[in-house]
C-alpha cells in the first residue's frame, strides 16, 4: 500500500492545527501549575517547558533552541523524502513527528516556551509533563522504528530466499 505524500503532509498539518488549538484552550482556561484531576492517574497541569524534551537545555537561548529544532526538522524532511511511499507506516510516522515538532516550534518562536499540560501520576510518582505534540512525536518515532524493523525483517527474508534460489 502506498500513501500519497500529500496525504501525509495534510496529516502533519492537521496535527499542527489540533496541537495549537488545544494549547490555546489550555492557556486560556487552565490555571498555571495547579493540577486539575481528570482520572486517578491523570491530571491537566499547565506549565511551560523552556528547554527541549524533559526540560533539557533550558540554559540555551530560545533562538538557539529554535534553530536546533529547525535543523532537526530539515533532517527529518530529508529522511522523509528519501523514504519510499510504499513504506506507509514510516510515512505516517514522519507526518506525526513533523506535525508535533512544528507545533512545539511555533510555541517556542511565538511564546518563548512550549506549553505542556498532560500529567500522568501515581501516588508521589509522576511522569514528565508533556503535550499533544510530544505524544505525536513519540508515536511517530515508534512508527518509524517499527517500520524499520519490519522492513529489515522483510528485506532479510527476501535476501535469504534469493540466496536459497541461487544455491539450487
Amino acid at each position: 500500500m502506498k500513501i500519497r505524500r500529500r496525504t501525509a503532509v495534510l496529516l502533519a498539518a492537521a496535527i499542527v492545527a489540533l496541537d495549537l488549538a488545544v494549547k490555546n484552550r489550555v492557556e486560556t482556561y487552565l490555571p498555571f501549575q495547579q493540577p486539575v484531576p481528570v482520572l486517578p492517574f491523570l491530571s491537566w497541569f499547565r506549565t511551560w517547558n523552556e528547554g527541549i524534551a524533559f526540560s533539557f537545555l533550558t540554559f540555551l537561548d530560545d533562538s538557539v533552541l529554535s534553530f536546533m529544532v529547525a535543523g532537526i526538522l530539515l533532517f527529518i524532511f530529508w529522511l522523509w523524502k528519501r523514504t519510499p511511499r510504499s513504506r506507509w507506516l514510516a510515512q505516517i510516522g514522519f507526518a506525526c513527528v513533523t506535525g508535533g515538532a512544528i507545533g512545539n516550534l511555533v510555541d517556542r518562536v511565538f511564546l518563548g516556551h512550549v506549553v505542556d499540560y498532560i500529567l500522568f501520576h501515581v501516588g508521589n510518582w509522576s511522569f514528565a509533563i508533556f503535550n499533544l505534540a510530544d505524544a505525536f512525536i513519540t508515536i511517530g518515532a515508534a512508527a518509524i522504528f517499527l517500520d524499520e524493523v519490519l522492513w529489515s525483517m522483510q528485506s532479510g527474508k527476501v535476501q535469504s530466499e534469493k540466496e536459497k534460489s541461487q544455491k539450487e
